[in-house]
């Protein structure tokens, strides 16, 4: 009721303040942090613009309603005490509901809404998908997300920041890169320029520098950015695009710059999808840049990395993959990739689009890995979400150099042991289950040996967390052979959150990822299968990262 009282005086005094105004535009000066937009899904998008002095600010489509399903934000910390005009071209009897605030309209319920994830990131309001420029740089993991701030659909494609100290526990800043007259902003990576070959850096403040593609209806194309603050603000390169592949491929599908410095070859290197795969391109000042080789078979999405083989750092392969987790392992000297295994896959399910971060500190030289989850929030004023942080390593297997996937350690803090049993039946097994304080979000360790079965697993409410079927080699559909053909057992390490259930099997060999789903039946969480035992059984809670 305060809340309505507020948005009807700030209505009330725009008037007042500045007559009566079309129905199309309001002004008003900017005094306090946000900017309240309401929104229904009903409603078709039209196109809101700010102008300052009659200069463009920013321009979005929006589905602006009188009657809102939810509200979104504008953060406005920047244009404090200036004053802008809004103009909207779809209907617009939702103007007169915009409002200031300090805060963001539901703030009091922000992170505990009902299908809000809590233990992965998700934006507070608006939709993501791929994750972009992953960056680690004095005390901070910064995660950029493909994200439109304005709705829970896909639209307005921009760059959100989040920034946290552990990977686990999120604080999310002001969209980092938004559509300009170029186009919108699509997915691409950030570097820490610290010999300053790109001419950005300020004194001893070396620039972050963020490669991104830009999305137009005639072409895609790659820009740059630069940041002197950390990553706070930005300012887009007047130079751009480094490179427009249609002018010389004739090709429009050309995204996704995945740059890193090759220390033996002195240079830096771009990796980006354009034609049938990965292309090459290399560059001594991150200006100019020269096209050097091509690798068939990838969409969207490239990384290129080195990995030692079974930790051991004086013996390494390079890995190559795509949006869809495919991968191939070879050799790269720094122009040309050479593949020598592959594809393989090692994870599948929801996610997309992964990417590692770059300049991990020298006493930390892990490849950590974040992908999109493609988990929908039903009713949410938000959409779609990170997964676990994982840990990628090159493992010797019976089929040769494989991927693994493991939660990074900093996820355990999260995970409070409830419960820890061995050799148990599986009727045994299913009263401790019981145990568990709650089924909204949890996590559950266990070793499955099989005997007279063929399949086996656990299901919640109904939805089969796991199931692996040993006669056709599939796990929860899909085919996995473990190392040891002749154990008839498997491990799983099972994370249960509010909305979605990610799984890894034996010890990171292979993982998956799916959305959890209602269910009207009335088994909980059970094991299942024919006089199989279960050789490890470990319970625990999960704490929110957003308390």
């Amino acid at each position: 009721m305060k809340s309505l009282l507020k948005r009807k005086v700030f209505t009330a005094l725009m008037m007042l303040c500045y007559g009566a105004l079309s129905a199309q535009t309001i002004s008003f000066k900017i005094t306090k942090r946000y900017l309240n937009l309401p929104v229904s899904q009903t409603q078709e998008r039209g196109i809101m613009q700010f102008k300052i002095d009659d200069k463009l600010e920013r321009s979005f489509k929006i589905r602006l309603a009188a009657q809102p399903e939810y509200w979104v934000f504008c953060d406005m910390a920047a244009l404090q005490g200036k004053t802008i005009t809004i103009s909207y071209d779809g209907k617009s009897e939702g103007l007169s509901k915009i409002y200031q605030d300090d805060k963001i309209a539901g703030q009091d319920s922000l992170y505990r809404e009902k299908n809000r994830p809590q233990f992965h990131f998700s934006t507070r309001r608006g939709w993501i998908n791929d994750p972009n420029g992953m960056i680690f740089y004095e005390g901070e993991y910064h995660l950029f997300y493909q994200h439109n701030p304005y709705e829970r659909e896909w639209e307005n494609m921009s760059w959100g920041h989040a920034v946290s100290k552990d990977m686990v526990h999120w604080e999310e800043l002001p969209t980092a890169l938004s559509p300009d007259a170029m186009g919108t902003m699509f997915s691409g990576s950030t570097v820490i320029d610290y010999q300053n070959t790109a001419g950005f850096n300020r004194g001893n403040i070396p620039a972050m520098i963020a490669f991104f593609t830009v999305d137009n209806p005639e072409k895609e194309v790659q820009c740059m950015a630069y940041s002197l603050d950390k990553g706070r603000t930005w300012t887009k390169y007047d130079k751009n695009p480094l490179i427009d592949s249609k002018a010389k491929w004739n090709s429009r599908d050309t995204r996704d710059p995945r740059v890193f410095w090759y220390k033996p070859g002195n240079h830096w290197v771009m990796v980006f999808n354009e034609r049938d795969g990965h292309s090459i391109y290399t560059s001594k000042n991150l200006k100019e840049w020269k096209y050097e080789s091509h690798v068939t078979g990838f969409w969207e999405c490239p990384d290129l990395f080195e990995l030692p083989i079974d930790g051991n750092k004086n013996k390494t392969k390079w890995v190559m993959y795509g949006a869809s987790a495919t991968y191939m392992i070879g050799d790269f000297d720094g122009k040309t990739f050479t593949p020598e295994s592959g594809k393989h896959y090692y994870t599948t399910g929801s996610i997309y689009a992964a990417q590692t971060f770059t300049n991990m500190p020298q006493s930390d030289p892990r490849r950590v890995q974040i992908g999109w989850g493609r988990i929908a929030q039903p009713a949410m004023p938000f959409n779609h979400m990170m997964l676990l942080p994982t840990e990628l390593r090159l493992r010797t297997t019976k089929n040769g150099l494989r991927l693994t996937s493991l939660p990074v350690k900093e996820t355990e803090q999260l995970f409070t042991t409830v419960g820890q049993w061995t050799s148990l039946k599986a009727v045994d097994a299913n009263e401790k289950l019981k145990t568990l304080p709650s089924l909204e979000r949890f996590r559950i360790k266990t070793k499955i040996k099989l005997s007279h079965a063929t399949s086996a697993g656990v299901s919640l409410w109904g939805q089969r967390l796991l199931d692996y079927d040993l006669n056709s080699n599939r796990v929860n559909g899909v085919f996995y052979s473990p190392e040891d053909m002749t154990s008839m057992e498997i491990m799983a390490d099972i994370y249960v959150d509010k909305t979605s259930v990610e799984v890894f099997i034996d010890n990171g060999a292979y993982s998956y990822s799916f959305e959890r789903k209602p269910s009207n039946s009335k088994d909980g969480l059970v094991f299942w299968g024919n006089n199989i035992e279960i050789k490890d059984l470990t319970l625990y809670t999960a704490k929110s990262i957003w308390e």
